[in-house]
């Protein structure tokens, strides 16, 4: 059946006043206005999107002056984890067409996979759904290699194993080359690591149930980071990129990990278990020391790790730590061109201390004396870092999912951080 799309205008002019003060939407026979009176006009057409979206309209042809950061805040609010909607879009010029289009085909494979069950989305599938979006877009530039199961263990991955074991579903390393150059020897610019538990119920550390029913998106660092890769190579990306993505179920069984278990990581770090709800660390740490091995110019992890990011930056920023200044103030400049909202937290070398173990070298969490809890998250990971003071930036993704509908944003995941981490590795 076809439906006579809702026409959506924008406007410089304050609405009538009928509509109350400082209304952003309105409507009329020739249908709804988006007034532009005031503050941040991305945010007010994202949050005029969500609220025309909410009226149940399907079906909408923007007209009139949309260009390509317009068009793109309005389909971020428009759009929804349920259902199909209409866009017939503004004519835009060639190049920002190229890009609108990149993104809708990119920034939207993010947010469905996050948004996906955990039933559907294997730790293998994962990172088989990584492969089919990078090769798509990378061709024949791209290889991989993916080693789950039994061979993680005998190839020294244990953090990823061990974390994984408890499940019937194995765990997976997907190991990704994008070479532009084609030359086996090329140098690496840069490595991404991704953290992929693709369900979390915190294991023998149970998480309560309103902390485990949005645990599906726990693999959101993974997705994101891929997105990232994507859309710079469909940007233009021409140095050598290596992901690495560290998939598994966190699960309880009578085989899963417990605490006091300790973990030997290939770098020779030892690590003492005593919770094991802090399981991304321990698959990340794995996929760290590979990057290390690599010895690129930059290195960039990013995972949905601690609920202390959160509860410093609610839903609304990406957590970012380093040591090196001038590489932060690099992303936070690329988060500002996107559009893109992150924030600094603080890592100082005095939190590396804060992670001892009367059995191992480090503990997996922070002693209870010291509360930083996403800070320490970081500092462990600097542990498994080969030159963690320089070329090194942690993103713990705060903002990557809404458990429920806000202003901006329909539930479910955003996206978010995808354009900053390409815009990074484009510079």
């Amino acid at each position: 059946m076809t439906t006579t799309p809702m026409i959506i205008t924008l406007s410089t002019t304050a609405a009538d006043a009928r509509w109350g003060e400082k209304a952003t939407l309105t409507s009329n026979d020739n249908g709804m206005t988006i007034h532009l009176n005031g503050g941040d006009v991305l945010t007010t057409i994202q949050r005029a999107a969500r609220k025309i979206d909410g009226q149940g309209i399907r079906h909408v042809s923007l007209q009139g002056d949309w260009d390509l950061e317009k068009s793109w805040a309005f389909w971020q609010g428009y759009r929804g984890p349920k259902g199909e909607r209409k866009v017939e879009w503004a004519a835009l010029s060639e190049e920002d067409r190229a890009e609108f289009d990149r993104r809708l085909k990119i920034i939207d494979w993010v947010r469905d996979t996050i948004n996906l069950p955990a039933e559907e989305l294997s730790p293998e599938q994962l990172a088989q759904r990584a492969v089919d979006l990078l090769c798509g877009v990378a061709g024949e530039k791209a290889s991989y290699r993916i080693t789950k199961g039994e061979d993680l263990r005998l190839q020294g991955y244990s953090g990823l194993h061990t974390v994984g074991r408890g499940s019937t579903r194995s765990p997976a390393l997907l190991a990704l080359d994008y070479n532009p150059t084609g030359d086996e020897k090329a140098p690496v610019f840069a490595c991404l690591v991704g953290k992929g538990i693709t369900f979390d119920t915190g294991g023998y550390s149970l998480k309560p149930s309103g902390s485990m029913d949005s645990m599906k998106s726990d693999m959101g660092g993974a997705a994101t980071l891929t997105g990232a890769l994507a859309l710079a190579i469909d940007r233009g990306l021409d140095k050598r990129v290596k992901l690495y993505l560290c998939c598994a179920d966190n699960m309880v069984s009578g085989n899963a990990f417990r605490l006091g278990d300790i973990i030997r990581y290939r770098n020779g770090k030892s690590v003492e278990v005593m919770n094991t709800d802090a399981e991304g660390r321990l698959v990340l740490a794995d996929g760290l020391i590979d990057a290390s091995e690599q010895n690129p110019q930059l290195m960039i992890d990013a995972a949905t790790l601690t609920g202390a990011a959160k509860t410093a930056l609610g839903n609304d920023y990406h957590a970012l730590f380093s040591f090196d200044d001038a590489l932060a103030q690099s992303l936070l400049e690329s988060a500002a061109s996107e559009n893109e909202p992150f924030w600094r937290l603080p890592l100082a070398e005095f939190h590396r201390g804060y992670l001892p173990s009367n059995f191992a070298d480090l503990n997996n969490i922070a002693a209870p004396s010291h509360t930083a809890g996403a800070s320490t998250a970081a500092a462990f990971l600097s542990h498994f870092v080969k030159h963690y003071q320089q070329g090194w930036l942690h993103i713990d993704c705060s903002a990557t999912y809404r458990k429920g509908a806000v202003e901006q944003w329909s539930a479910g995941a955003t996206g978010l951080g995808v354009r900053t981490v390409a815009n990074l590795l484009l510079k």
